[in-house]
């Protein structure tokens, strides 16, 4: 052991990776002819301990020359060193029993001279706002997300149906910004992040793999100057059993690609010959849980698909398909009450069964109700809000009410330094003195806008680098002014609720206008030019030929 420790300690002096020391042809010895390098650098294994012990100079090292190390470049990613020799390996993986190694790859700290690294957790609202502003002429950026795109969320809805394709509501990362694929020091990274060791400035990672690397799983870790959390939140499902095993969300294009697949498989095995008119009705009973905006245009998009398209491309089983509606207080609370009046009476005209209930339990074809009635289904999607991920619960930061992460005025998380977080993921602390934001995507956004506007500021003062910013002055704080509330309800109709606040007075909206409006403003929104093109061109399809019904998959 004494050998490994003085070995370890001259690795770490020395400064590198060690060097993968072979014979033939790769490396020449010194003084020594090729043939015997194996057995000089064995023979000399004796007089390399006693020269330690001795405190000799290990004058034989002199005869071998190093190959490049595993080791990319002055900042790339760095593995654990290895040799080709058992007696230095042994010497090694004893040290390594007893003494902190590199476990993981690594992507290294940046260097002086170097521009400092911001690490980016998450590919949302939040995370690509921050992406699309920051200036790559002052940091290298580093994105990490186990999604290569980011979501358009409001539009979602939509794509279950087939009146968007899945591509109109889905852009890239690295077009978002192109430094991730086109800077030589910044990268996307297909993973998760798993830890975050502030005192380090490192977050531990896994990557997204399906089996095909050599480890699975397969981990690593990158230092940070700056670290931005981004990683937003996870579906709410209040810990009732059965939701998580059968329930469908929709959040992510995946989530949307399953729900469509789910109802035209249901619409088209209830065509089959010998199916029972109790198992149609079952199979054809959507059952969307939750009142919110996300629940409502799921609703009334299905409630148009049912309407317009199925009437006409199923009619053996038109008259068995229909939608159901479960909240447990009142469809759109944060909407004027006008506005939900309105909601009420357009979704009930058009099929759509309203339920005030509460969920108990969730089984493969029904669910319970509190008061003990059964809901038989054949497609269920969960949409009752979001709350904290495993991930931001399993962090040792400090948290804000309701277990998001706490954050200061300036979106910074205390106690910890160069820690940022924005989005759902983040809270205000209760000493802010500022209520927690809702999971909105403009919260999201206007979040990201103000962190890179930030960002910007502080790296043309010389404080972009790790404990470098703690003199400069960080300007006005965050604040939020809410720009209103928009929702589709289906055939042509949505609402737009303009006040800045639940109990504000202001502008509100509802029918055909609305919907005008609502599709204007996403149509703006959508972040590429690419993405509104193919939004456009998807909507005028669907207005002259109707939804695509085809089953990929």
């Amino acid at each position: 052991m004494v050998l490994a420790r003085i070995a370890r300690n001259a690795y770490r002096r020395h400064g590198g990776a060690m060097g993968t020391y072979t014979c033939e042809r790769d490396v020449l010895c010194e003084g020594a002819s090729a043939h015997k390098c194996h057995s000089s650098f064995s023979g000399n294994i004796t007089t390399f301990n006693q020269n330690i012990i001795a405190g000799g100079k290990l004058p034989f090292l002199s005869g071998i020359r190093m190959l490049g190390g595993t080791k990319f470049g002055s900042r790339g990613i760095r593995t654990a060193p290895q040799s080709q020799f058992a007696h230095a390996q042994t010497a090694m993986v004893e040290s390594d029993l007893e003494y902190e190694s590199p476990k993981y790859p690594t992507l290294e700290a940046t260097k002086p001279g170097e521009k400092p690294r911001v690490v980016v957790l998450g590919s949302g609202w939040a995370a690509c706002r921050f992406l699309k502003g920051l200036d790559t002429r002052l940091y290298d950026v580093v994105c990490i997300s186990p999604r290569n795109h980011m979501v358009f969320t409001p539009l979602l809805a939509s794509t279950c149906v087939g009146t968007l394709e899945f591509r109109s509501v889905a852009e890239p990362v690295t077009q978002i910004q192109s430094a991730l694929a086109k800077e030589p020091n910044s990268y996307f990274f297909l993973a998760s992040c798993t830890g975050i060791d502030t005192d380090k400035h490192e977050v531990y990672c896994e990557a997204v793999g399906d089996g095909r690397l050599s480890q699975e799983p397969y981990h690593f870790k990158v230092s940070y100057d700056k670290l931005v959390i981004a990683s937003g939140a996870e579906p709410l499902t209040f810990g009732i059993k059965g939701v998580q095993e059968h329930a469908f969300f929709l959040r992510e294009v995946t989530h949307a690609q399953e729900i469509r697949k789910r109802l035209l498989l249901n619409l088209m095995l209830c065509e089959s010959p010998g199916i029972s008119e109790e198992e149609k009705e079952q199979l054809l009973h959507c059952v969307v849980v939750g009142g919110g905006p996300t629940g409502v245009e799921f609703s009334g998009e299905l409630s148009d698909f049912i309407m317009r398209d199925v009437r006409q491309r199923y009619v053996h089983v038109k008259n068995y398909i229909r939608v159901t509606l479960i909240e447990a207080n009142e469809i759109l609370s944060s909407f004027d009450v006008g506005l939900r009046q309105y909601a009420t009476k357009h979704l009930t005209k058009y099929g759509v069964r309203l339920v005030r209930g509460v969920v108990k339990q969730v089984h493969p074809n029904k669910l319970v109700l509190s008061d003990g009635s059964d809901v038989p289904y054949g497609l269920l999607v969960w949409s009752t809000g979001v709350g904290p991920s495993t991930f931001v619960r399993s962090l040792d930061l400090p948290k804000s009410p309701g277990g998001r992460i706490g954050i200061d005025e300036w979106l910074r998380v205390p106690s910890v330094e160069d820690v940022f977080a924005i989005g759902d993921c983040a809270g205000f602390l209760e000493h802010v003195g500022r209520p927690v934001l809702p999971a909105l995507a403009q919260v999201a956004e206007r979040e990201g806008k103000f962190l890179v506007e930030l960002f910007n500021r502080i790296g043309k003062q010389d404080g972009g680098r790790a404990f470098s910013a703690k003199d400069i002055a960080l300007g006005d704080p965050f604040v939020y002014k809410h720009l209103g509330s928009m929702a589709s309800v289906g055939r042509y109709k949505a609402l737009v609720d303009l006040r800045q606040s639940k109990d504000a007075k202001g502008l509100s909206l509802a029918g055909f206008m609305s919907w005008f409006i609502w599709r204007s403003a996403y149509l703006t929104r959508v972040i590429s030019w690419r993405n509104r093109f193919y939004v456009a061109v998807n909507w005028a399809t669907t207005l002259v030929f109707g939804r695509d019904n085809s089953r990929i998959g």
